[in-house]
């Protein structure tokens, strides 16, 4: 019979955050980790994000059952000590409130949009970047100043986009030990 629940932590960052590399990262280094990536999951959600997030960016409009039960299945695991979340919603959801630890990667807005567009267009011409530049100002940068005034306020831990992912890296490791 299991002793103990695992650990749930979530971490959270904007898009071109570094979530994925500390999330991937985090589960090579602590014993016994499960991970679940938010963007695996093709999730019902609202239709125009930008309006979503203009009408305040309830996280409970967003369906995370499929999410929700692979969580409870690796809960039930008899070997998992640490389920990490790549999730960007902290405890907002009211079906997600049992998280243990939740973290919140602050990388500046221009630092993440430099990641995303070397990450995501290294194989397109420019003209993608350019439609993509432009649906990010009218409509989606607002997305991501909406995570800095809701999900970050809401995480335990906050640690600086900016430092070394084997410094976050220990950073997350020593909150964990405490």
């Amino acid at each position: 019979m299991r002793n103990k629940m695992p650990k749930i932590i979530a971490i959270a960052a904007v898009l071109g955050g570094g979530k994925t590399t500390i999330t991937s990262c985090l589960t090579q280094v602590l014993n016994n980790a499960k991970t679940l990536y938010f963007d695996e999951y093709d999730l019902e959600g609202p239709d125009d994000v930008v309006n979503w997030v203009e009408r305040g960016a309830d996280c409970n409009e967003w369906n995370l059952e499929p999410l929700i039960s692979d969580l409870r299945n690796l809960i039930s695991s008899e070997d998992t000590e640490f389920i990490l979340l790549d999730y960007p919603f902290a405890r907002l959801h009211d079906k997600l409130k049992n998280i243990d630890l939740t973290i919140f990667i602050d990388t500046p807005l221009d630092i993440a949009m430099a990641r995303r567009i070397l990450r995501d267009y290294s194989n397109k011409n420019a003209e993608a970047i350019l439609d993509d530049l432009s649906l990010y100002l009218p409509g989606g940068r607002s997305g991501y100043e909406s995570m800095l005034k809701t999900i970050k306020p809401n995480s335990d831990l906050i640690i600086d986009g900016l430092l070394p992912t084997e410094e976050i890296v220990n950073i997350i490791c020593d909150r964990i030990k405490s």
